[in-house]
């Protein structure tokens, strides 16, 4: 089932998002409620910004040192009888994933924890070549039968409401009608898939962590259907993004301590499954993907955030992605992370996104690996303006104001111009024409400048 990606820009995406106030406001709290999860449990652990940064400390030494630690690793898990492929872009994972399937004559597959097949439009390439992926995850399946792509890297449905998620169900699984209790949809789609697990004999995985010393991959889940999945199929295909690598098994301590609990306030993952070799009579195959991840480690400013280790943590605190919906960034990873991955990709298509911000640090104060995001967003836009992806109004608005603040006597005339406006003719700015009106209040106009103040008082003092 194929779904059609959102492409208009942000605020247009968000504006419609924000037409529903009721689900607005119960994403906003359900988030900032995750959010309180983490905070609760991180400030149990004494040592947790030491963790912080001595998973970020591995990353840096991970992004400058890429390329040894991929040759280890591929290395490595050729001899447990691991085959590895590498795939320089989008199109050319995809490609060879049809290639493994078609070797075996497999026309359906499970899929399970991929973000990267979700950036690569996976799924819609294999559809169009006629063959079925099936995404057993909860929240994936919720939304590949909504024809959706996820809105949250870790939560892919949380913008749906239980009672539309019944509806889902009844229309595809047969499920009664009007019924919403959580427990018996998640029966039903139990039911459903254990059929599809025992019929497969490809199943695809996301790699959340690729050891570089022993040539294993780890996959976390809450649910077991990687687990199911990669056991019973005879082919295990594994996708993963090549900044996914950690150079030591040891490492692997500090990151699982901090994801789960940075991504929804639990002490660690219900399964961290270790893949190191095939099982007797299986095929187990690796795509390591680049798609524009070179490009990203070659820029200084923005490198960091290539050790990201997909928490969503960024996405549950920031006010605007809370308030605007995962979808309304148009791409498979949304909310602060994306808006710092995505402009690498393809500039002009997300030249909004760093501009989706409000640039108050609350996304880089949470980062599990201390990842600069607010600074990136900021460091974004100069580069986005500076290319020529500002959108025209933009750029014309930013150009009087430099205009006028490069001047003291022209700032001083705006200044008494726009308090005389505000006093006396409010209407030409409290109307909907103006963007600033339509969600906030103007404030009072003071009766004098800063500048006028202190002119007066410093007299009086001396």
């Amino acid at each position: 089932m194929s779904h059609t990606k959102n492409t208009i820009a942000h605020a247009d995406a968000a504006a419609v998002f924000n037409k529903d106030e009721a689900r607005v406001n119960w994403h906003d709290k359900t988030l900032w409620f995750i959010r309180e999860k983490r905070d609760k449990i991180s400030h149990s652990i004494d040592e947790w910004e030491q963790l912080r940064e001595y998973a970020s400390q591995i990353k840096n030494n991970v992004l400058s040192n890429l390329s040894e630690y991929l040759q280890q690793f591929e290395a490595n898990a050729i001899t447990n009888g691991i085959t590895v492929h590498w795939a320089a872009d989008a199109a050319e994972h995809n490609a060879i994933v049809h290639r493994i399937l078609k070797q075996h004559n497999i026309d359906r597959m499970v899929k399970s924890k991929s973000m990267l097949t979700e950036e690569c439009g996976l799924n819609e390439y294999l559809e169009a070549s006629g063959i079925e992926v099936i995404d057993t995850d909860l929240g994936e399946r919720i939304v590949q039968l909504a024809a959706e792509p996820p809105s949250h890297i870790v939560l892919p449905c949380i913008h749906k409401k239980k009672e539309e998620i019944g509806e889902l169900f009844h229309e595809h699984l047969g499920t009664e009608k009007g019924a919403s209790d959580p427990e018996y949809l998640t029966a039903a789609a139990r039911q459903h898939l254990r059929e599809t697990f025992l019929t497969r004999r490809a199943a695809l995985t996301g790699v959340n962590f690729a050891v570089a010393e022993t040539g294993e991959f780890v996959v976390c889940t809450n649910e077991g259907n990687a687990d199911m999945g990669a056991h019973l199929a005879d082919v295990h295909i594994a996708c993963m993004g090549i900044e996914k690598i950690i150079p030591q098994q040891q490492h692997l301590s500090v990151f699982l301590r901090l994801l789960a609990r940075s991504a929804t306030g639990q002490p660690i993952t219900t399964y961290s499954s270790h893949f190191k070799k095939p099982q007797p009579q299986q095929q187990m195959h690796i795509v390591l993907v680049d798609n524009g991840r070179s490009i990203h480690l070659g820029k200084e400013d923005f490198r960091n955030a290539l050790k990201c280790i997909r928490c969503g943590a960024c996405m549950n605190t920031c006010p605007v992605y809370r308030r605007s919906g995962g979808h309304s960034y148009h791409n498979a990873v949304a909310g602060p992370i994306g808006s710092i991955l995505t402009p690498n990709m393809d500039m002009k298509k997300n030249a909004d996104l760093p501009f989706a911000s409000t640039l108050c640090g609350s996304c880089t104060n949470v980062c599990p690996v201390k990842i600069d995001i607010h600074d990136q967003l900021y460091k974004w836009r100069q580069v986005i303006v500076q290319e020529g992806y500002a959108p025209t109004a933009k750029k014309a608005s930013m150009n009087v104001m430099g205009w006028v603040l490069s001047s003291p006597k022209i700032y001083d005339m705006a200044g008494k111009a726009a308090r005389w406006t505000l006093r006396n003719t409010p209407f030409v700015v409290n109307n909907k024409l103006n963007p600033w009106f339509k969600e906030r209040e103007m404030p009072a106009a003071p009766k004098q400048s800063f500048k006028e103040w202190y002119k007066t008082n410093r007299k009086i003092h001396e």
